[in-house]
């Protein structure tokens, strides 16, 4: 999930490219990219592509980003998604635990309808400053909930805070990240809107990535081989991460609570940390497999 790319739902001669494309999961936009006049005619499109056999058949991911809780739209939204072709569920501005229960409670009757066998996951937007006060309890508040993505917008435009200010978005990025990890969810990053300015969006990326972020979305294609670069662990990574979990099974026959690697102190975070870059470089086929 380096990658997400936004597809609006009013595009569906855009649906079959980007699934086909780099980015590693693809979101069809119900919200902000639609027009309220449009609101149904993109909720039937992405029905049915949703049914399709292409979608079924693929390996790849696809969310819809359905209205929030509050819109008229969003029970039609979820009736309409909560297919076996959907993976997740991109909930907007939620503030409250309660907020994720009642969003949950639509979605079993959505599956229940729709003969749905696997639960649809939910990743819950953090874009209102309660919502990021609350977002440890959001990211908690059900077994469904297996992310939380930053909407720097809908954060910082009412309150006037500048997107371009470095230490805000850090400071942002950090607190969310730390709630995330109290819930035991992963960290996604927000859009960059400015589709002109790579540099910018690069910088963003690598700051994510730093913070332990997962991927980051993107609105445009170019934006996608930036962000698959920028969350890909690098060839010194992987190797040192491949000599923690040799020396891990050698030390005392695994039993070792610390050991060196590199003249380096391992213990459980940094193995666990070595786990997960494996997996990930395995995913992408850059180490091999055991």
């Amino acid at each position: 999930m380096r990658s997400k790319l936004f597809v609006p739902g009013t595009r569906p001669e855009l649906f079959s490219k980007a699934l086909s494309g780099q980015a590693d999961i693809i979101s069809i936009d119900l919200e902000d990219s639609v027009h309220e006049d449009l609101k149904d005619e993109a909720r039937a499109t992405a029905r049915e592509f949703l049914g399709s056999a292409e979608v079924l058949s693929s390996r790849k991911l696809v969310i819809v980003r359905v209205n929030a809780l509050t819109s008229p739209h969003f029970e039609a939204d979820v009736l309409a998604v909560a297919r076996p072709g959907l993976a997740m569920l991109n909930l907007p501005k939620p503030e409250s635990a309660g907020d994720i229960r009642a969003a949950v409670a639509t979605i079993e009757r959505a599956e229940g309808l729709n003969q749905v066998a696997r639960p649809v996951a939910i990743l819950a937007n953090i874009e209102t400053p309660k919502a990021l006060r609350c977002a440890a309890e959001i990211g908690a508040a059900d077994p469904r909930v297996v992310g939380l993505q930053l909407g720097f917008a809908d954060l910082f435009e009412p309150l006037g805070i500048d997107r371009r200010d470095v230490a805000a978005v850090h400071a942002t990025m950090f607190a969310m990240r730390l709630a995330a990890g109290e819930a035991g969810v992963f960290a996604y990053d927000g859009a960059f809107a400015n589709v002109q300015d790579p540099e910018g969006f690069r910088a963003e990326a690598e700051m994510a990535r730093r913070l332990g972020y997962l991927g980051k979305s993107c609105i445009h294609p170019s934006q996608v081989p930036l962000a698959n670069a920028a969350f890909q662990p690098s060839d010194e990574e992987i190797a040192l991460s491949l000599r923690v979990l040799a020396q891990a099974r050698q030390a005392d026959g695994g039993k070792a609570g610390a050991f060196l690697v590199d003249g380096r102190m391992i213990d459980a975070p940094f193995l666990r940390r070595a786990q997960a870059i494996v997996a990930l470089a395995r995913n992408l086929g850059l180490a091999p497999d055991e």
